[in-house]
């Protein structure tokens, strides 16, 4: 029987992938999907996008496509707004993040940090 919640199986679970899945990476979602995912608005996604905060791929037809990451992305800027932050500081927190985390992952293997 299937768990009512709806999680994922577990490492331990006989419930297997039958087929390979994409990279996190890959462009899976379309808008409308992403924004169900989300729980957002359609257009709160464009305005990110019109803004380059998140720059979602394109199929051949012009249609944004969003990866796993930038539903990920999407989902820590709503964070930070849902706390009084603004869009450009959402996004500003974020970049510093991801650059502190970047420069401990490079601490972390050995390699001085960057000059200045």
């Amino acid at each position: 029987m299937s768990d009512p919640s709806g999680a994922p199986p577990t490492s331990g679970s006989r419930v297997r992938r039958s087929a390979p899945v994409p990279d996190d990476g890959a462009p899976l979602f379309t808008v409308s999907q992403a924004a169900a995912m989300l729980g957002v608005q359609q257009a709160f996604l464009r305005r990110l996008d019109s803004e380059q905060v998140v720059r979602p791929a394109r199929s051949t037809g012009g249609q944004r496509r969003y990866s796993r990451h930038d539903l990920d992305h999407v989902a820590a800027i709503l964070e930070l707004l849902e706390t009084g932050v603004t869009l450009a500081g959402a996004q500003r927190i974020i970049d510093l993040e991801n650059e502190v985390a970047d420069l401990r992952e490079r601490l972390d293997d050995g390699h001085a940090a960057p000059e200045p």
